[in-house]
Formats: structure tokens, sequence, C-alpha cells
């Protein structure tokens, strides 16, 4: 709780990104609390909304460290702990990780073009234990001979700096009338609307365009639907805007506190 918190005197917290949706949640109906004890605050296992990031070094003065890692790699890539901590990004490989980002044919894309992750280093697992079918599907090689994982994320290096976005897991794009959608793009946005404070979107079948987005809300559902629309029209571009708003008590979530979208259609 925000009391064991504060009154604990803790110097690190990890937390996945839905419980500090929550400390933020607490922390605005609150005075200021004095966080000096606290040395870092670290977010992984789901990317961490570029608003909660914000919102959270607004009420505390501490910046979050996000990272990036999986069951099967460890840790990946991280925001520098004595540099920028960037909101929505995930920072840049750790030491003696490599990284690449390529298409649908395994080739690297332009610098800044968006793709699937891939990762390599003394930290990648051999393999899936009894699966040879998925441990074989689950790696390619370079021209070089070099063995790289596949993440299955979606992700975007800025050629400028270095830092990686994700941008949503590669299952779950939605391509609606030939066009790519970024499920976490439309995500962060609709969490910016006054009284929304989780939004999942997922693409639902659709007739013409093959999938649109559909979006599962967590807030207050007595909002003004028409209101909303416009908010995204505004921001989005017109394929991008959800067909339909589902208002839930909850989304669905394993363990971990990473989101099962599965479980919502």
């Amino acid at each position: 709780t925000v009391d064991d918190l504060l009154s604990g005197e803790p110097t690190l917290f990890f937390a996945v990104p839905t419980i500090y949706v929550r400390l933020v949640e607490a922390l605005q109906q609150r005075p200021k609390p004095d966080l000096s004890h606290m040395r870092l605050f670290c977010s992984g296992s789901a990317p961490l909304a570029a608003e909660t990031h914000s919102a959270f070094e607004a009420l505390t003065g501490h910046i979050i460290l996000e990272r990036y890692g999986m069951t099967e790699t460890g840790m990946n890539l991280s925001n520098h702990y004595a540099g920028p901590r960037i909101a929505g990004s995930v920072g840049t490989p750790l030491p003696g990780v490599f990284m690449r980002i390529v298409d649908n044919t395994n080739q690297d894309v332009e610098p800044g073009s968006e793709g699937e992750l891939l990762v390599r280093g003394s930290n990648v697992f051999s393999g899936y234990w009894n699966a040879p079918e998925k441990t074989a599907e689950s790696f390619s090689h370079d021209t070089l001979g070099q063995q790289w994982f596949h993440t299955g994320d979606l992700a975007r290096q800025d050629p400028t700096t270095g830092y990686v976005t994700l941008l949503g897991r590669r299952h779950e794009l939605i391509i609606s009338g030939g066009f790519n959608i970024y499920p976490r793009e439309i995500e962060e946005m609709l969490t910016t609307f006054p009284g929304i404070t989780e939004a999942a979107v997922i693409g639902e079948p659709h007739p013409q365009w093959g999938e649109v987005p559909i979006a599962y809300l967590v807030g207050d559902d007595t909002l003004d639907t028409a209101a909303l629309v416009q908010h995204c029209r505004g921001l989005l571009a017109s394929f991008k805007v959800p067909q339909a708003f589902h208002f839930v008590p909850e989304l669905p979530r394993n363990a971990m506190g990473k989101l099962q979208k599965h479980l919502l259609k």
C-alpha cells in the first residue's frame, strides 16, 4: 500500500505498470509524499504508458526507470540509471546484449522504422524444454551464422539516441484495410481522456476491412462517448479510431500483472 511505501522507508521499488497506475491514483488523493528515502523506482514486465511515467514524476519527484526483459532472456534493455530516462522508452541494450529490428523477411529495417525486435547474447536461453518445433521457429541466423531470438515484440529505435520504444506484440498487430495499427498508440491516447484509467485495444474481424480496432476501458462508464470519439478523431488517423468502446470493471491480467488480451476476444 501507499502507507507501507511511505512508512517502511524502502530504498528500491520494482513493480509492473498496473501498480504504478494505482499508485498515481492513490497519490493524487493525498498531499505530496516524502520519498527522500527512495533510491530507485523500476518498472518492467509490460510497457509503461508515458502518461503514467510523467504523472508519477510530477507527484513524487522520482523518475521511473523502465527496462525490458523476457523469461527467455532475462534483462535486455534498460533506461540509464545515471542518464536520461525517457517516458515511453525501454532504453538501450545492456552490456553484452545485441539487438536488431527486422521486417517480415528478417531484413534489417531502416533506422527509425518499425519491425520485430531480435536479440542475442549470453543472456538468451538455448531453447524450450521438449519443444523443438517452437524452438526452431523462435530463432533465426544472419549471414554470419549468428543466432538471433525473435522476441515477438514490435519496436522502433530512435536513430539519434538509440533508445527503443515498444509498439506492442507482433500477434496483436491490427491490419485494417492494409494499414498497420499498433494498439499501444491508441491505448496511450485513450488514457489521456478524463475518466479513463486503463485501456486495451484489440482487433475485431470486419467483412470489408479485415479487422477494425475496438477498445475495452476501465473508468467512468458515464462519460460522454461522443466526446471521446471526437477526442480520438482529433489525435488519430480515421482508420485507427476504435469502432466500439466497452467499459469493464477491470482488464484481465495474469499473476505478473501482464494484460491477457486473448481473454477479451
